[in-house]
C-alpha cells in the first residue's frame, strides 16, 4: 500500500503515542509542565459521560444481542472498542504458540474496561532474582518508585486498608466498600485453613478527591465506563485534564506506523496513517515517548529500521520484543446451596471485588518459583447474557438445599421459578499470577503479512513453563479447599494436567508486559531505569514494556507510577538540555 507522506505544520516538544494509562499520565504531566504535546491514539475519542458512547445501566434488552459478546470481547456495553481480534488488524503466532493479544482502540485504552485492581509491586517484585535467582532484578527499587506511588494514589484515588504485609506495600487508601454477603463467608472459610482476605485495592472513589469526579454510587459497571467518572480511566482521569491546559493536540483515529529519525540516529517524529482518509502523516517533535502497549510499542521500534538502527529502533540489543510475559490464569467456580432463595436487596456495590487473597505462601516450600493472589466473583449483580445455572452434578440434576437434587430449567413459569431460587447462589475464584520472564518468549515481525494499513504485523512464540504450569495446579488446590470450606458445590471436575490445570492462554489476561524492558546492561536491556532508550536519548517508553518481570499484582498502579517518574525526568533533561 503506497501513501503520500504529509507533514503536520505545528513542531512539538513531545509527540505522545498511545493514550492509555501509560500516555495519559504522560500527557497530564508533561502538558502541566508547560510543554507542547502531540497525543496519538489509534481509536476514537471517547468520553463516558457522552450519552451517544455511554452505556452505564443499560438493560441487556437494550442491546438487539441482549448484551452478548459478539461485536465486543465482554459484551455489548463493555467499553472496549476492540479485543483479541481486530478486522484487517492480524497477528500471527509459531511453534504451536497460543498467545492471544487483546487491543482497545479507544481514547484511554484499555483503561475504560479493566477491573480497578490498583496494587502496588512490593519490594521483593523488583529483585526476585536475588530471592530465587530466576530472571533478572530491576534496576530500580521499591523506594525508588514509592513516591511516585503515593502520589498516584492521592491524585487517582484507591480503596483498601492499612494491613502491614511484608511485600503487598500500604498506599493512602480510601475508605473500602462493605463485604457482600458471599465475600464474607469465604473470608470465614479462608480463615479456618490460615489464608488471608482482605479488603480489595481497587481505583473507585468512596469518597471525592477533586471537584471534577463524583464518588461511586455503587452500580457494579465499572467495565461499562463510569459517567460520573468515580473510577479510574485515562480518558477521563489524565487525558481530560490534559485537553484543559491547551498544550495538547489529540490525533484520534491515528493509526502510527513506525519512528522516524535523522541521520545522527535520532528520533524526529512518528508517522501513522489516518483512518479517515487512509492518508500518511507525520508530527515531528523533540521528544518521542511510546505508550502503545507493550507489544505494539515493541512493534513500532521493530518498524522502525533505518541505517543507523538496522534492526529496528533502539534494538542494538537484539531484545525489543523479547521477554514478553503475561499473568497467568486460572479460574474455578461453584453453587452454595446455602444461599438458595435469597431474600432480594442492592449487592451491587462496585463494579469488581471487595475483598481479595494476597499471596500468602512461601515459595521456597513450594515448586514453583512465584505467587498470585485470588479474586472473587458472585452476588446479586444484575444477570449478563448467558446467564444460567451451571451447577449441576453428574447426573444432570441440580443440589437444593436438604441436600437432594432435582432437575432444573424447562420453560416459562418452571424456568422462571429456578432462576429466582438460583439466583446469587454462585461464587467464583480467579488466580492471577507471575509468570518468570523468558528471552524465549517474545514478539516479532512476521515478515509476510501486513494489516490493512500496511504495517507488518507482530508474531507471537511463547510456552508456559513448569514453574507457571505448577502454580495452576496449587490455584486449583487452593480452589477446591476453598470450596468446600465454605460449603460449596464445585462446578464439573477438577481441571487436570490435560488442561495445564485450567491455565488461561497467555495473553487472556491482558496484563503482557516485558518487550522493551530496562536494565543497566544496555546489552541486556532496552531503557534505563528512566525508560529513557539506550540507544536514542530522545526516546521513552512508559507502557509495561518497560517492566523486567511481573509480579502477583496487576501491573496499570506501577505502569502510572513509572510513567509519572519518567515524565518528570523528561522536563528536568529538556530544562538541563540533556535531550
Amino acid at each position: 500500500m503506497a501513501f503520500e507522506i504529509k507533514k503536520q505544520g505545528k513542531f512539538y516538544d513531545v509527540c505522545i503515542v498511545g493514550s492509555g494509562a501509560g500516555g495519559g499520565m504522560a500527557a497530564k504531566t508533561l502538558s502541566e509542565a508547560g510543554l507542547k504535546v502531540a497525543l496519538l491514539e489509534a481509536g476514537p475519542k471517547y468520553d463516558p459521560a457522552d450519552p451517544e458512547q455511554a452505556t452505564q445501566l443499560k438493560w441487556p434488552y437494550e442491546s438487539p444481542r441482549r448484551g452478548a459478546g459478539t461485536v465486543r470481547a465482554f459484551g455489548d456495553f463493555d467499553a472496549a472498542y476492540g479485543g483479541w481480534q481486530i478486522d484487517g488488524e492480524p497477528y500471527t503466532r509459531k511453534n504451536g504458540t497460543q498467545f492471544d493479544w487483546f487491543r482497545s482502540r479507544m481514547l484511554g485504552g484499555r483503561t475504560n474496561h479493566w477491573g480497578r485492581i490498583s496494587l502496588r509491586f512490593g519490594p521483593r517484585d523488583f529483585k526476585h532474582k536475588s530471592y530465587d535467582g530466576l530472571g533478572d532484578d530491576w534496576p530500580i527499587s521499591y523506594d525508588d518508585v514509592k513516591p511516585f506511588y503515593d502520589r498516584v494514589d492521592k491524585m487517582i484515588g484507591v480503596y483498601g486498608t492499612v494491613e502491614g504485609m511484608p511485600n503487598e506495600p500500604d498506599g493512602y487508601f480510601l475508605p473500602p466498600p462493605k463485604p457482600r454477603l458471599h465475600e464474607l463467608m469465604i473470608k470465614k472459610a479462608a480463615g479456618k485453613i490460615g489464608i488471608p482476605v482482605v479488603p480489595a485495592r481497587l481505583s473507585i472513589l468512596t469518597r471525592p478527591v477533586n471537584k471534577d469526579r463524583s464518588p461511586c454510587f455503587y452500580c457494579s459497571q465499572c467495565n461499562r465506563g463510569c459517567t460520573v467518572y468515580g473510577d479510574f480511566s485515562s480518558s477521563s482521569v489524565l487525558v481530560k485534564p490534559a485537553m484543559k491546559t491547551g498544550h495538547v493536540d489529540l490525533y484520534v483515529n491515528a493509526m502510527a506506523r513506525e519512528v522516524l529519525t535523522d541521520n545522527t540516529g535520532k528520533a524526529t517524529g512518528v508517522s501513522y496513517v489516518d483512518k479517515s482518509d487512509m492518508q500518511e502523516y507525520v508530527v515531528n517533535a523533540k521528544v518521542i515517548v511510546l505508550a502503545a502497549s507493550a507489544c505494539e510499542s515493541a512493534r513500532l521500534l521493530l518498524n522502525s529500521k533505518s541505517p543507523n538502527h538496522p534492526n529496528g529502533l533502539a534494538n542494538s540489543s537484539g531484545v525489543v520484543g523479547k521477554y514478553l510475559h503475561d499473568s497467568t490464569g486460572a479460574s474455578r467456580g461453584g453453587f452454595m446451596p446455602q444461599l438458595m432463595d435469597r431474600k432480594r436487596y442492592n449487592e451491587d456495590g462496585t463494579g469488581g471485588m471487595h475483598l481479595y487473597i494476597p499471596w500468602w505462601g512461601d515459595n521456597k516450600k513450594l515448586d514453583f518459583a512465584r505467587g498470585y493472589h485470588i479474586e472473587f466473583w458472585g452476588g446479586m449483580g444484575m444477570p449478563s447474557y448467558g446467564f444460567g445455572f451451571g451447577m449441576e452434578n453428574q447426573n444432570g440434576k441440580y443440589p437444593t438445599r436438604d441436600g437432594s437434587t432435582k432437575p432444573a430449567g424447562g420453560y416459562g413459569a418452571s424456568l422462571k421459578d429456578d432462576y429466582r431460587r438460583f439466583y446469587g447462589a454462585g461464587i467464583g475464584f480467579a488466580g492471577r499470577g507471575e509468570c518468570i520472564a523468558r528471552e524465549d518468549n517474545y514478539c516479532e515481525i512476521d515478515p509476510n503479512v501486513v494489516d490493512k494499513f500496511g504495517i507488518p504485523v507482530l508474531r507471537f512464540n511463547y510456552t508456559w513453563s513448569d514453574h507457571e504450569i505448577k502454580q495452576a495446579k496449587h490455584m486449583q488446590d487452593t480452589f477446591e479447599e476453598l470450596l468446600h470450606q465454605v460449603g460449596a458445590v464445585p462446578n464439573g471436575s477438577k481441571p487436570g494436567p490435560e488442561s495445564k490445570y485450567g491455565l488461561e492462554n497467555p495473553g487472556r489476561i491482558i496484563h503482557e508486559v516485558g518487550t522493551t524492558r530496562m536494565g543497566d546492561d544496555r546489552q541486556r536491556s532496552v531503557l534505563n531505569k528512566y525508560g529513557q532508550a539506550h540507544d536514542v536519548k530522545n526516546l521513552f517508553v512508559v507502557d509495561g514494556g518497560s517492566f523486567v518481570s511481573q509480579a502477583d499484582k496487576n501491573p496499570t498502579w506501577t505502569i502510572l507510577a513509572l510513567s509519572l517518574r519518567t515524565s518528570e525526568y523528561i522536563v528536568d533533561e529538556l530544562k538541563k538540555q540533556n535531550i
